[in-house]
């Protein structure tokens, strides 16, 4: 496939057609790691460690228990 590099701002963008996009698993907004790998180009969807996700977790966002039934055969927490 070949694809443009075209003026955005002061930077250059690459226009991802959609059936690219979706095999990779973005979207408009998703953010993306960029390598540069043996001279090419590498555009993966950014990917977080848990500590990275849990490092985002405050008592404003942390959401309640949920309960889902009463305990049934041999289950016991």
């Amino acid at each position: 496939m070949v694809a443009i590099i075209k003026k955005w701002g002061n930077g250059l963008g690459l226009h991802i057609p959609q059936y690219v996009a979706k095999e990779i698993g973005v979207k408009n907004g998703t953010p993306v790691d960029i390598k540069i790998v043996d001279g090419s180009l590498v555009v993966k969807p950014r990917t977080y460690s848990l500590k990275e996700l849990l490092d985002q977790v405050t008592p404003e966002n942390l959401h309640r228990e949920v309960h889902t039934g009463e305990r049934s055969g041999n289950e016991e927490w």
